[in-house]
């Protein structure tokens, strides 16, 4: 998949991720391990097909870095937005809604809109920008974008665990019902 533009890579990546993530996590739906790793696969198998190299010279390194740390916050944030509580039946289930879903569409549009951007309105400032910081070549851009992904869908998934966690520990009170899990 080489021979695709930043954009159309951004692109297929972007609704992949978006569309498992959206499919599995809006409503009310139980916790399960298939759920959770389903999307931590998704984003694997985006990460074989769409990484082609690992730039390391300049400050590329810490640009990707940064690109995962922006996935953690953003996962941390998606994971709040998406609360979690037992069922009647005893089951974990969790409520994902407009703010869960307006946060992974806003995300995913971003990086779908920069990739454009590259290559259609700002592409000489970014060269100069990629120059200036020592960031060599559009695989930089492409792989911290790619890494904040994983770092995002790794981080809602851990946030999941430690809700469904809580939860199966939480004691259930007199009336038979116990408090959603905290984040």
């Amino acid at each position: 998949m080489s021979h695709l533009s930043q954009f159309a890579t951004a692109l297929i990546a972007s609704a992949t991720i978006l569309t498992i993530i959206l499919a599995t996590d809006l409503g009310r739906r139980r916790v399960t391990n298939m759920r959770m790793l389903r999307s931590v696969i998704a984003v694997a198998i985006i990460i074989a097909l769409f990484v082609h190299s690992f730039p390391t010279s300049g400050n590329a390194p810490s640009f990707q870095l940064i690109g995962l740390g922006v996935g953690v916050i953003c996962g941390l944030i998606a994971g709040v937005l998406l609360p979690a509580h037992r069922g009647s039946d005893g089951l974990i289930y969790t409520t994902g809604g407009f703010g869960y879903a307006l946060v992974w569409i806003v995300l995913s549009s971003a990086r779908v809109l920069f990739a454009y951007g590259a290559e259609h309105w700002f592409t000489e400032g970014l060269i100069r920008f990629s120059i200036e910081n020592q960031l060599s070549g559009p695989d930089v851009y492409a792989n911290a974008f790619v890494f904040m992904s994983l770092a995002m869908v790794l981080t809602r998934t851990a946030v999941l665990v430690t809700k469904r966690r809580r939860l199966r520990q939480a004691p259930v009170d007199a009336a038979g019902t116990e408090q959603p899990a905290a984040a």
